[in-house]
């Protein structure tokens, strides 16, 4: 792939990156921007290796899911759990114009690839084996992923 073919494909596809990165983040824009932007240039400089036979979006999503492991590890995290107690502690003093705080704040409490594997499954709409492809696992793996991360998820929310 050359350099104009990479950029058509950026530019095509970045918008769904950033939003899938935003999801992935809980809504924290700042860390997908940085993630987005780190995804990007580790895509640009291994793009010689990509080979045309899946899908640029599919490879792109790989790496960004592998940046925000990435991230993940390297930075402490806290869940909104650690910090308050429960879900709706932060909700009162969350910003309320923020239209998803509780869902992103319910999925921040997820494991990473929980909340990836939900995310691409029901966001991105993605078949399971295509998600297998993404976050390198099985396919029951992305099963199990999916149903405990449905499970976890309406436990956070009923709280």
């Amino acid at each position: 792939m050359n350099r104009e073919q990479f950029t058509e494909l950026v530019e095509r596809e970045q918008a769904e990156l950033r939003r899938f990165l935003l999801a992935l983040c809980c809504g924290d824009r700042f860390l997908a921007d940085d993630i987005a932007q780190e995804t990007l240039v580790k895509a640009y400089l291994s793009c010689a290796g990509y080979q045309e036979q899946g899908k640029f979006t599919a490879w792109i999503y790989k790496i960004a899911h592998r940046t925000f492991l990435d991230t993940k590890r390297s930075t402490r995290q806290y869940s909104p759990l650690d910090k308050a107690g429960s879900i709706h502690d932060q909700t009162d003093s969350a910003d309320h114009a923020f239209r998803y705080q509780e869902l992103y704040m319910a999925m921040e409490t997820l494991p990473p690839k929980e909340r990836t594997s939900l995310l691409l499954f029901y966001i991105k709409g993605y078949a399971i084996k295509e998600i297998a492809r993404i976050v390198d696992c099985s396919e029951d793996a992305v099963k199990k992923q999916l149903s405990r991360g449905r499970d976890h998820l309406k436990q956070n929310i009923k709280r």
